[in-house]
């Protein structure tokens, strides 16, 4: 069975008030379900924010088609690389808790300054139809673009600080030493992305129909009062919560690593680990806590900084120049999980597919249900929702405990063997994509004819299981790889995927375009009619960089699992050696007793 990085530590949470906490009263599912809220209101009002962003944009703030697109764009990405900000400043200063609380509450400033400016007509530009008389519509400038921007970038900062710490803080409150709650954190995980897929699924449909049909005014009203009631249930749990206090600045440490391995760099390593600066079988070998971790062999030009070298005088070395093991560990921690973390981001630009060009595909489909109702074409996006919150549950209550008679993993499948499944699969969606495009343009060129839009539906069918496999095991592996205070940091590059996939969509399409239109006219997407662009092909490049993706992950991943050994405290080590020295000399008395015995009932028979 694969070989997993776990975190056995000492229990040092707190409760809200800073005391040691209780098991019988702290932490547990009861304490993350009131994440759980945070989660799925959270998602709920930034989704019906940003799916629906550049129509006000366009139409109210009447910026142009490219303007609008780039402040969209740039919104999102602004989020997810946000995502590193608030994950250090949990791990670092603040904690899980008070980042969301504070950063919450600047979100939701941020929602309902949105809706004062689209409420007010005198903080927007005067209405006029953009499309009839373009020439006549003033774009938003001055003092209007700048509360526009203020409230737009107040959401991002919010959404983009919160986001990690509501992952991070859920899990936090599961004690992995447990066997139990070690068993209910992979639960969590999966109650979290259903948490995740119904706050997207309502956002889609509901909030962006309230857009829609009573004015974005009242849509990002709606918006600030799902995120109000996210925060309630966050602070409703406070009294429940077990909360990791916060260790000091990430960089610091990490840096004196860097600094004292080059330093050192002409030093040889001992051939007995032992001798490295705080291996020792002590008790402590960290002055901020009793958290010891094993030397690993990965990385092992790292392991110089742990070198002591003595120059006959007696003094200490500057932790620039000197290490602990610990120290050391997990600055290799980071560095292992880069690679995984990159094997993710084709993934992600798949997504921006589905989110782009797939919804054009859907407009140029038939999607009338009745001669009434016609299916909107943006709506396409809610269908892997739709199927994540009937498998989601499916997939905790019956395979996992079906898996885990096999595997003897406390998740079923272990969350790299999970990530992998989510990228072989969604190979398949891009092959689904390719075959339908191929399909639906032939018929529309030759026929004339136009096919239903449920056709599309595979792709969006198929991906929605591959993300159920792949964003669930990311978060998880990133939790569980993660020593005690990087939590959040290393969980904020799920997001981190998230915009770098779409980043690297754009920059596809374009060196796409700008390779084919020297072999053709024009590029494979340089045209905005598809009957007269190749998308097939482009799906069916994507498919081939998927499983290319997927090969180079298989290879990543056993690495991992080979150079990745058990993080465990140094204590619980010691305690457990000296009480098997303890049996071990109990047991040997006995067998002389014994021996004796036996000796002298021979001699009396005798």
């Amino acid at each position: 069975m694969e070989m997993e990085a776990r975190i056995l530590v000492e229990d040092n949470t707190v409760d809200w008030r800073g005391r040691p906490s209780n098991p019988d009263k702290h932490g547990g599912m009861k304490a993350a379900v009131f994440v759980l809220g945070l989660q799925a209101f959270e998602i709920m009002a930034i989704a019906a924010v940003g799916n629906n962003l550049i129509t006000y944009v366009i139409n109210e703030m009447h910026f142009s088609l490219s303007n609008s697109a780039n402040i969209v764009t740039n919104f999102i990405g602004t989020i997810f690389l946000l995502a590193l900000l608030g994950g250090y400043l949990s791990d670092s200063y603040l904690g899980t808790f008070w980042t969301m609380v504070i950063f919450g509450f600047v979100e939701l400033s941020g929602f309902i300054l949105l809706s004062v400016q689209a409420h007010l007509p005198q903080m927007k530009p005067p209405p006029c139809n953009i499309i009839t008389d373009r020439a006549n519509c003033e774009e938003a400038k001055g003092f209007k673009a700048f509360i526009f921007f203020l409230a737009l970038y107040l959401v991002a900062l919010g959404s983009g600080c919160v986001k990690p710490n509501m992952i991070a803080h859920g899990g936090d409150q599961f004690n992995q030493n447990n066997p139990r709650q070690s068993k209910q954190l992979s639960t969590y995980f999966n109650a979290a992305y259903f948490a995740f897929s119904m706050g997207e699924l309502i956002a889609l449909t509901v909030l962006v129909y309230v857009q829609t049909h009573s004015g974005m005014d009242v849509g990002f009203g709606v918006s600030a009062a799902a995120m109000a009631i996210g925060l309630i249930s966050l602070v409703s749990g406070t009294l429940y919560y077990r909360n990791q206090p916060p260790r000091g600045s990430l960089l610091t440490p990490i840096t004196q690593v860097f600094v004292a391995a080059i330093l050192k760099r002409k030093q040889i390593c001992p051939s007995n680990p032992e001798m490295l600066h705080g291996s020792q079988n002590n008790l402590t070998c960290d002055n901020s806590n009793n958290l010891g971790l094993l030397q690993t062999p990965r990385f092992r030009f790292l392991d110089k900084a742990c070198i002591n070298v003595e120059d006959g005088s007696g003094r200490k070395e500057s932790p620039w120049r000197l290490c602990t093991v610990t120290q050391v560990e997990r600055v290799k921690v980071i560095i292992s999980v880069v690679p995984i973390f990159a094997c993710t981001i084709i993934f992600n630009t798949i997504l921006a597919q589905l989110q782009t060009f797939s919804v054009q595909q859907g407009s140029t489909m038939n999607a009338k249900l009745t001669n009434s109702f016609s299916i909107p074409p943006a709506s396409l996006q809610s269908i892997p929702y739709i199927i994540l919150i009937f498998l989601v549950p499916l997939y905790d209550t019956f395979f996992v405990p079906f898996a885990r008679k096999f595997t003897g993993h406390e998740s079923g499948i272990s969350p790299l063997q999970r990530i992998g499944v989510g990228l072989f699969a969604a190979t398949f969606s891009m092959v689904a994509a390719a075959l339908m495009e191929k399909k639906r343009r032939d018929l529309a060129v030759n026929s004339n004819e136009i096919i239903s839009i449920f056709w599309i539906t595979p792709q969006f069918l198929i991906f929605g299981l591959s993300e159920m496999f792949t964003a669930v095991g990311l978060i998880e592996f990133f939790y569980k790889q993660s020593v005690q205070g990087m939590q959040a940091f290393l969980t904020s590059l799920t997001y981190c995927s998230y915009s770098i996939g779409f980043y690297l969509s754009s920059v596809l399409v374009s060196v796409v375009n700008k390779i084919t239109s020297r072999t053709s006219k024009e590029g494979w997407l340089s045209d905005n009619d598809l009957n007269k662009d190749r998308l097939d092909l482009f799906y069916w490049m994507l498919a081939l960089l998927s499983i290319l993706n997927f090969v180079n992950y298989l290879f990543w991943a056993r690495w991992h699992s080979r150079n990745s050994t058990p993080l465990v405290n140094r204590k619980q080590e010691y305690d457990q050696m000296m009480k098997q020295e303890e049996d071990l000399s109990h047991n040997s008395n006995n067998s002389s007793k014994n021996n004796n015995g036996n000796i002298n009932g021979d001699e009396s028979i005798a």
